[in-house]
């Protein structure tokens, strides 16, 4: 199963997606796992054993209480998907079992990919002035992957304000599989090109 559009998908396609997509299609055993820091999850052996690759990316996007703020505003609304080629509609809550789709234009057609949030984290430190925002969220069935990616901005010790993406994944189709090289290059170009948006929204 592989949901594809001609044009870019409107509301009730998306909604089609969703509806025909199903339960998460990758072992319940990891459910929730991207919410460990990275360092944890590239010592996972057996996350590495059941195929997953991970795809991190960590970047410096600002400082200050303010910026941070703002970024977690831009993760709420979805600015980080506010690419030509890949969105999410922005009305979609960011709440824990809330599913949605990646719409993504590869070649001529789009791909609808559905995913469910499998939680939401935010931690504050007043006295030590620091702070995280992020969520993670699951593939479901009809997704070319299987697993997680989160999405977090952390306010550090230091005032520095950092976005970043974690993902752990390995095809769930065979599109995926024989051209897994590609969609990892995808992967990587993706995280710089959310990145960018970010830090053109921070700096709006």
């Amino acid at each position: 199963m592989i949901f594809l559009c001609w044009t870019r998908p409107s509301p009730k396609e998306q909604k089609d997606c969703i509806m025909k997509s199903g339960d998460f299609n990758y072992d319940s055993k990891h459910r929730g796992a991207s919410a460990k820091p990275a360092s944890s999850l590239q010592e996972d052996k057996e996350l590495s054993k059941n195929g997953f690759l991970l795809n991190h990316a960590r970047v410096l996007v600002g400082s200050g209480l303010e910026t941070y703020e703002k970024g977690k505003t831009a993760l709420q609304t979805w600015r980080h998907f506010g690419l030509d080629w890949a969105f999410v509609d922005p009305k979609t809550p960011i709440q824990s079992g809330a599913k949605f789709c990646v719409c993504v234009k590869e070649f001529f057609p789009w791909l609808m990919m559905p995913l469910q949030v499998v939680y939401v984290n935010e931690n504050k430190n007043a006295k030590k002035a620091v702070a995280s925002f992020g969520f993670g969220s699951g593939t479901l069935q009809g997704h070319l992957l299987g697993g997680e990616e989160r999405f977090s901005i952390e306010l550090d010790e230091n005032n520095q304000v950092w976005y970043e993406i974690l993902s752990f994944s390995k095809p769930a189709h065979f599109l995926s599989l024989i051209g897994y090289p590609y969609v990892h290059f995808r992967q990587k170009y993706f995280a710089h090109h959310s990145t960018e948006s970010i830090k053109k929204h921070l700096s709006s």
